[in-house]
């Protein structure tokens, strides 16, 4: 069992004693300061960041499957990151998976003594078939979690790239990863409540991990959202802007590529800016790996 006395996300935080005490005001200000050192805290940890992105980016380019692990919280962050994929990058749901302490049941509520279940780990990682082609993070905020352990043990066994990250220097499951990411966001506003920083910390990098993955992937053009998945009013709205802008046409101009296109973004913005079909925009973008950029370069 990890030593919480040895953890600072386990730590007292001195700015905070007397919260009990304070006004409501008070107590908001005081969250929102300590919030305000998350990302500096990860900003440190960009050099380990940059290095498991090209993991992630060279496992997908091979086929293979990204997977958080986690328990509590960090189990239900990692399941929030994969889930938002699919319609996000119109990526196959079995690209970026979330796998939890306790099954899907755990995502809405707890479900006493998962986290501590190491064969538990050791079992999903088997049921999901992982191998050498995939990649495996463990998150967990004490960096301590013996479900996390057994998963990271059993994904290293099949030859599956893995990374540890925990929000202390100290934690255990660095010794069963070959890559770590370390966020040490200190002690948090009420002791032991890891929910709050550390889990702030873990939602941005896990953000910056897909984002960037599938940006390097081609799944982004400029700046703009374009492998989107339309699947209601707000999406199918927000992908029509987005070809208006990045074709620079008008409304009426989108709306008809939006239609032509089958609804896929990517597709219609390349028909419009080389003048061709749907059938050759596919075309490009299958010679371009997908890339928008290159395939209206290769158009002309």
């Amino acid at each position: 069992m990890t030593d919480l006395d040895q953890l600072v996300t386990e730590s007292r935080n001195e700015r905070t004693k007397q919260l009990d005490q304070k006004s409501t005001e008070e107590i908001l200000t005081i969250i929102n300061e300590e919030d305000q050192t998350v990302a500096l805290q990860v900003q440190k940890a960009i050099p380990e960041i940059i290095a498991v992105v090209e993991k992630i980016v060279a496992s997908f380019k091979r086929g293979g499957r990204l997977f958080y692990v986690g328990a509590g919280t960090s189990g239900r962050i990692g399941t929030l990151d994969a889930s938002e994929c699919p319609p996000t990058f119109s990526t196959d749901p079995q690209m970026v998976r979330g796998l939890i302490a306790g099954g899907q049941e755990a995502v809405f509520r707890s479900v006493e003594g998962a986290e501590d279940d190491e064969g538990m780990g050791i079992t999903d990682m088997a049921q999901n078939q992982v191998t050498a082609s995939d990649i495996v993070i463990g998150i967990t905020a004490n960096g301590g979690a013996p479900y996390v352990i057994g998963a990271l043990k059993e994904a290293r066994k099949r030859g599956a790239a893995t990374v540890a990250f925990a929000c202390n220097r100290k934690a255990v499951i660095n010794d069963y990863a070959d890559m770590h990411i370390t966020v040490e966001v200190g002690p948090e506003v009420v002791t032991g409540s890891t929910r709050m920083k550390a889990g702030t910390a873990q939602k941005l990098v896990l953000n910056m991990l897909t984002t960037t993955a599938m940006i390097k992937l081609g799944k982004v053009y400029d700046n703009l959202m374009v492998d989107m998945q339309p699947l209601n009013a707000k999406l199918t709205e927000r992908a029509k802007r987005i070809i208006q802008t990045a074709a620079d046409c008008t409304r009426e101009e989108a709306e008809e590529l939006f239609s032509r296109s089958g609804g896929h973004p990517k597709v219609a913005i390349v028909m419009h800016r080389c003048g061709v079909n749907r059938e050759r925009a596919l075309e490009l973008l299958a010679q371009t790996d997908g890339f928008v950029q290159r395939a209206i370069e290769q158009g002309f």
